[in-house]
């Protein structure tokens, strides 16, 4: 049984009801509602207008300007579920991927969980958009994190430059260390992300491909999704611990 996706199935039932002429239940409404936001680990994949709407009054006022026809409104919420839906269908998360999704959450990056929620959607259904999800999702980390050190950055350049900037703001470049065993850890994550940018080259959907191409399998994905979620959340809370110190060192 899997009651997370009995539930938002549920869910997204009676909302095509009501958006095509039904007269749903408000208790029930907000029940399952309220089951769907309560759980942290699916925040980024719920939609967004079931975070705006907190009744069915105000759902109906949101969907009826947003599409005039039934099958427009069918389609639409159809759409807005199935990155969810498909994630639920493999069954619950695994601890792994509800750890890394709650550490997102806590930073105001709206692009970071957003590529997060894309690699989690596609990683087995999708294995190339899933690794390019998975590169994104380090690109989107490095940035947030250079823009809020007010440091310049090529905007167009390769993961691997982005992360060597970033790896040194935040002193975790192989270099900045003399002792062996954080320089073999360190330099280990700067092969991840080396490695995730060739495994995207060679096997995602960002290139072109010729006549003898590779195509990534689903494990591609997981390897792919896994190692980029424990580097992000591992430079995110690097970063918030340093902007601790910071603080408490100024009081």
């Amino acid at each position: 049984m899997n009651e997370p996706l009995d539930q938002t199935e549920a869910f997204q039932n009676l909302l095509i009801a009501h958006a095509t002429g039904g007269n749903e239940d408000e208790a029930e409404f907000i029940r399952l509602r309220q089951a769907l936001l309560s759980n942290p680990a699916l925040d980024t994949l719920v939609p967004r207008f079931v975070k705006t709407s907190r009744s069915l009054a105000q759902f109906w006022q949101f969907i009826k300007f947003k599409h005039s026809t039934y099958a427009e409104r069918r389609q639409f919420i159809w759409e807005e579920f199935r990155p969810l839906l498909d994630v639920l269908e493999r069954g619950p998360l695994s601890p792994a991927d509800q750890l890394v999704t709650e550490k997102l959450e806590k930073f105001d990056a709206s692009h970071v969980r957003a590529a997060w929620a894309k690699a989690l959607e596609r990683r087995a259904s999708d294995p190339e958009g899933a690794i390019t999800s998975a590169r994104t999702l380090i690109e989107s980390v490095c940035k947030h994190i250079l823009d809020s050190s007010d440091l310049p950055y090529d905007d167009g350049a390769e993961l691997p430059k982005l992360y060597k900037l970033t790896a040194e703001t935040l002193k975790l470049a192989p270099s900045q260390h003399t002792e062996t065993v954080f320089k073999q850890i360190l330099g280990g994550c700067t092969a991840v992300v080396e490695g995730l940018g060739s495994l995207r080259n060679r096997l995602s959907d960002a290139h072109g491909k010729g006549k003898v191409a590779s195509k990534p399998a689903s494990r591609h994905a997981e390897l792919a999704v896994n190692l980029s979620g424990a580097l992000a959340t591992y430079l995110l809370a690097t970063w918030e611990a340093r902007n601790e110190a910071a603080a408490q060192q100024s009081h």
